[in-house]
């Protein structure tokens, strides 16, 4: 069916995948979905098999305020942070993402990186574990969130650098080594024009970590998946995020298909800007393993 909704490929084109009436089990219940009628259709393109959320309420008021207390509760932040930190290893979310991000900076970085620590930024920084851990993996961190409570956490519990903002406002920031989007492109409207964004705060040498939910593997579960719930307005396939990168002005030189131990489906990439090619050469040869493939 055609739709005045153009996906990141620029289709117009989509088939109508799910349509809800009520909110799924599971889903957080914000105020904009539980006040009035429950509206909304998941459709995927055609071309690229990206999945949007289509709905008649009013998600401009989705993350006002009350997106934390809605998710967390306002005495919640402490307590999930405790509570997933404390988590082992095997079943933790943050230690596989953890695990990525250095060996691939192990690997990634220049030689000169060694005499420093490295430097990321974490934007949409959340309950902030994935920097509690890098931190002490030794990188410096910096986290960003809109919401002030978030930051005062980061602050003052995991101990790390922290601004309060949006981040599509904000050009004070020093250049990083790396830049984290986890699981925050889908949930904004033009998630192209964020990871664009990033390139302004990014070392020439440096790179983009990205996690998105993976509309591809999800599917075939059904409505319920949290993957298609109302706060993400995208949910990628392997070719969308490839259009993304390459729309932002970065080429993707390692992704992959994972389920977290969250039971979550996952894609993963990690993008470098476009003109550092000409520094740091890759050959974009695709190697299969079953669950993933990397462009090296």
């Amino acid at each position: 069916m055609s739709s005045n909704h153009r996906c990141l490929c620029g289709n117009a084109d989509w088939i109508k995948v799910f349509t809800y009436t009520a909110p799924p089990a599971g889903e957080t219940r914000f105020a904009c979905s539980t006040c009035g009628t429950y509206y909304r259709e998941v459709l995927r393109c055609t071309r690229c098999g990206h999945f949007i959320s289509v709905s008649t309420m009013d998600m401009n008021s989705l993350y006002a305020g009350a997106y934390v207390s809605s998710t967390y509760g306002d005495d919640g932040i402490r307590r999930n942070f405790d509570r997933i930190i404390s988590l082992p290893a095997e079943k933790s979310d943050n230690a596989g993402r953890v695990r990525r991000v250095v060996d691939f900076a192990r690997n990634f970085l220049q030689d000169g990186r060694r005499n420093r620590k490295p430097r990321i930024l974490d934007v949409g920084s959340g309950l902030c574990v994935f920097l509690y851990l890098m931190k002490q993996a030794g990188w410096q961190c910096t986290a960003l969130d809109p919401d002030p409570r978030m930051v005062r956490h980061a602050r003052e519990t995991v101990g790390v650098d922290a601004v309060c903002g949006d981040f599509m406002e904000t050009d004070k920031f020093k250049r990083f080594d790396a830049i984290a989007f986890n699981k925050v492109l889908e949930h904004v409207a033009d998630p192209i024009a964020m990871l664009r964004h990033s390139a302004r705060f990014l070392r020439q040498s440096g790179f983009v970590y990205v996690e998105v939910p993976d509309g591809e593997a999800a599917v075939a579960d059904g409505p319920e998946r949290e993957e298609f719930f109302i706060e993400h307005l995208h949910v990628f396939s392997l070719k969308s995020l490839d259009v993304l990168a390459s729309k932002a002005g970065f080429v993707p030189v390692q992704v992959e298909r994972i389920r977290e131990p969250s039971s979550k489906f996952t894609l993963c990439g990690f993008f470098i800007q476009r003109n550092t090619l000409s520094v740091k050469p890759f050959n974009r040869t695709v190697l299969w393993t079953g669950s993933s493939f990397r462009f090296l």
